[in-house]
């Protein structure tokens, strides 16, 4: 299976023994999926003898915090359509786009084009996110191919949910005056949370790739790293733990193949605790830079 790199995490491959190949994006496009980079990991995962099945994409993007374009989920369709394989989009932070672009899901590109292999496209979601229930374990999966829905729910029966819990929850999602503004006030707070942070970094001098969906902003450090390499990456990140306490995923864990770029989550947090963290980031920033300009003796 194929995914999108900045997406790709170890947990899809631990209980079903898919091979996972990354599919590049870099900064020069903003890291938006091109038909360039799907061809290259389609040829990548060939030539280690990888029987390509599928595409898995999230979006809006986990670790981006940016909603895919109708246009590139357009290119998606046509590559698996071309390749003969599926496509399973996980569509998690769909409800919490607060700015920009709104979100626009495969489904409603395949329905405007009225594409013929639908069967090979599949829609997850889950309720952790957008209604901030994780501990529910409750997810859905909305499918084209009646073969995957069959096995689906034959699936579901070894995780079933309560009866008091799924009467809780049709109690609330039938309530329609409460969940649009529920998810109002939650784009909103995310919205202002969002702008916080992307101005207190820009007052430390930290770039932000622009956003307008879910819990993360994408952060630019490329500027502090020795060398562009995976290791100086590494080793600035294990700085930023040590000297000022703050655990900012680092792009190398989502297979970015540009050194530098972080994931800051800014919306698991209070308030005053962001502004805790940002002030730590913007002391890291002051040291840095008086290590840069301080006198270097060495050679004397």
């Amino acid at each position: 299976m194929m995914t999108e790199a900045n997406s790709c995490r170890q947990d899809l491959s631990w209980r079903t023994g898919v091979k996972i190949v990354p599919v590049h994006c870099d900064s020069s496009n903003n890291f938006e999926i091109t038909p360039q980079a799907l061809d290259a990991a389609y040829n990548e995962a060939e030539s280690h003898n990888i029987k390509v099945k599928g595409v898995l994409i999230t979006n809006p993007s986990n670790p981006l915090g940016a909603t895919i374009k109708r246009s590139t989920l357009e290119e998606i369709l046509e590559f698996v359509t071309r390749k003969n394989i599926h496509l399973v989009s996980d569509e998690i932070y769909s409800g919490s786009t607060f700015s920009g672009e709104e979100f626009v899901s495969v489904a409603e590109v395949l329905e405007s084009h009225d594409y013929k292999e639908s069967d090979r496209v599949h829609i997850v979601y889950s309720l952790s996110k957008d209604l901030g229930l994780p501990g529910f374990r409750v997810g859905t999966i909305y499918s084209y191919n009646d073969k995957v829905v069959t096995t689906a729910r034959r699936m579901s029966s070894f995780t079933l949910i309560s009866s008091q819990t799924q009467q809780l929850l049709a109690s609330m999602l039938s309530d329609k005056t409460f969940t649009e503004n529920y998810i109002k006030t939650n784009r909103e707070r995310l919205k202002k949370r969002y702008q916080m942070i992307i101005d207190g970094l820009k007052n430390s001098g930290i770039e932000c790739l622009k956003g307008n969906a879910g819990l993360f902003c994408w952060m630019n450090l490329s500027p502090l790293l020795e060398d562009p390499t995976k290791e100086s990456e590494l080793t600035l990140w294990k700085s930023m733990l040590h000297e000022v306490k703050l655990n900012i995923s680092p792009g190398s864990s989502c297979h970015c193949s540009d050194p530098g770029w972080f994931r800051v989550c800014f919306a698991n947090m209070s308030e005053q605790t962001l502004k805790v963290a940002l002030t730590r980031i913007h002391d890291f920033m002051d040291g840095r830079k008086a290590m840069k300009t301080s006198p270097d003796f060495s050679s004397y």
